[in-house]
């Protein structure tokens, strides 16, 4: 989950936001638990993920003899003829229709050192994190098309927001699927990783100060089995995002390349090694690179302030492997500003992280976006299993203190469990301490967090 820029959304008092989550959860529970005994394969359910999906089918039928032709024809052959297709999927006849809604509700608290304090007013309080509307559907056409579009409320401006919206073409005979819209940009496997998704409340540090959430425009994404090579380019504008907390640049191109080498996407052993290279035309010809210490509640404790620049150029580096129930993952990345007035400063930052899931299940991973998916428990807690219990230790770095700019240095250890109690609802208990080098001198904070995460269908990918 991207922590936004601008403001700060209001805080509501500990036990009102702890009421709200409790009815939240009794209502998503509700109605999820006929899904668990009407549940569409999921293909069906995840739009995004079934272009994926009929792209990987079709790659397959392709090295057969019956070819790319003969798995469109089955794709269309299969077009349920029901209306009803799940308690929150409908068959239009042109297209099917699926909602969704998902909910974050966060709380936290600070133990701050004299100089932490001096600079940042910390207050123990819950926020609403996210609440957003999600539609998808197929259309019914013989090539693989997808739509999908998301409205989250921001709470900080009281109005609704345009997120993650997009038409995808799957291109089986070149192994390809074509995106057009508000998309992901692309450029991080962390970053392109849905942020109900992830193994930590946020994003590490370097990824929210420096690399663009989402962007309009078009993006090329592949991925061939055989070769062991996923990849995705694209180009961006702002012309209708201009203003919005995600829109960093006026116009940008991007690209990522990873060798990917697994036993399965839901289980074994598995490989991702990728490289990305990011450029851009600042909007309005300025950047300012900063971040929370990854606390939605939290202000921004790195901060470079607004500084001229004609160009942002960001490179970096993804490894991650797999092995059953446990996942190692790094990223770094830098970025140069053309700036001669600041002296052309050069950011850099990054995380590395272990997770473990006590409990046994392997964290699924999807092509060709190339990033993972949530865990899903085998034994949900409502159908009188433990769920789904993850153990994760983070450390995170970045430095925006570069020539004449003193954006300041963080680094934060972040050790924290997940406990996954069904596919829709999730609970999250956090501990973390930074030190930053800022203001001429050292301050430490620690940090209490806790999350709960509740979903009314499984958005998964469809999120930001």
């Amino acid at each position: 989950m991207s922590i936004e820029r601008p403001g700060a959304v209001r805080p509501c008092p500990v036990g009102t936001l702890l009421l709200q989550s409790l009815l939240l959860l009794a209502s998503c529970l509700w109605w999820a638990r006929p899904a668990h005994g009407q549940r569409l394969a999921p293909a069906s359910r995840d739009p995004f993920v079934a272009t994926a999906a009929s792209v990987g089918a079709a790659r397959a039928d392709s090295d057969s003899a019956a070819g790319p032709a003969g798995a469109t024809k089955a794709a269309k052959e299969k077009w349920p003829s029901e209306f009803v297709l799940h308690w929150n999927e409908y068959n239009l006849g042109f297209t099917t229709l699926l909602w969704g809604a998902a909910v974050l509700t966060d709380y936290a608290s600070f133990n701050q050192d004299s100089m932490s304090a001096a600079h940042f007013n910390a207050e123990p309080q819950g926020k609403i994190r996210d609440s957003r509307i999600m539609l998808f559907g197929t259309l019914r056409t013989e090539r693989p098309i997808t739509w999908q579009t998301g409205l989250m409320y921001d709470w900080a401006a009281w109005k609704w927001r345009v997120r993650l919206s997009m038409i995808s073409v799957a291109a089986p005979e070149i192994s390809s699927q074509f995106q057009i819209g508000r998309l992901k940009e692309g450029l991080s496997l962390n970053r392109v990783l849905s942020g109900y998704d992830g193994w930590t409340s946020e994003r590490f540090t370097f990824s929210d100060a420096a690399i663009p959430l989402l962007a309009d425009g078009i993006k090329w994404m592949g991925y061939v089995p055989k070769a062991h090579v996923l990849w995705n380019l694209g180009f961006f504008t702002n012309v209708l995002s201009e203003g919005e907390s995600f829109s960093y640049y006026e116009h940008q191109v991007l690209g990522r390349l990873a060798y990917v080498r697994m036993d399965a996407d839901t289980a074994g052993t598995l490989w991702h090694v990728g490289a990305g290279l990011h450029v851009g035309k600042p909007e309005h010809d300025t950047l300012q690179l900063k971040s929370k210490p990854e606390v939605f509640a939290a202000t921004s404790f790195i901060d470079t302030g607004k500084f001229p620049a004609s160009r942002g150029t960001i490179a970096g580096l993804e490894i991650y492997y797999r092995d059953g129930p446990w996942l190692y993952g790094t990223e770094y990345y830098a970025e140069q500003a053309k700036s001669p007035q600041a002296g052309d400063p050069v950011f850099h930052g990054g995380d590395a992280f272990v997770s473990w899931i006590v409990t046994g299940e392997t964290r699924p991973y999807i092509t060709p976006s190339g990033t993972f998916r949530a865990v899903s428990p085998r034994r949900p807690v409502f159908k009188g299993g433990p769920g789904a219990l993850e153990a994760v230790l983070r450390v995170s770095y970045i430095n925006l203190t570069a020539d004449s700019l003193s954006g300041g240095k963080l680094w934060r250890v972040t050790p924290m469990v997940n406990w996954h109690l069904n596919d829709q609802a999730r609970l999250e208990f956090t501990y973390g301490i930074s030190g930053l080098d800022r203001f001429g001198g050292h301050s430490t904070t620690e940090f209490f967090q806790a999350r709960l995460q509740l979903q009314f269908t499984k958005l998964s990918v469809a999120t930001d």
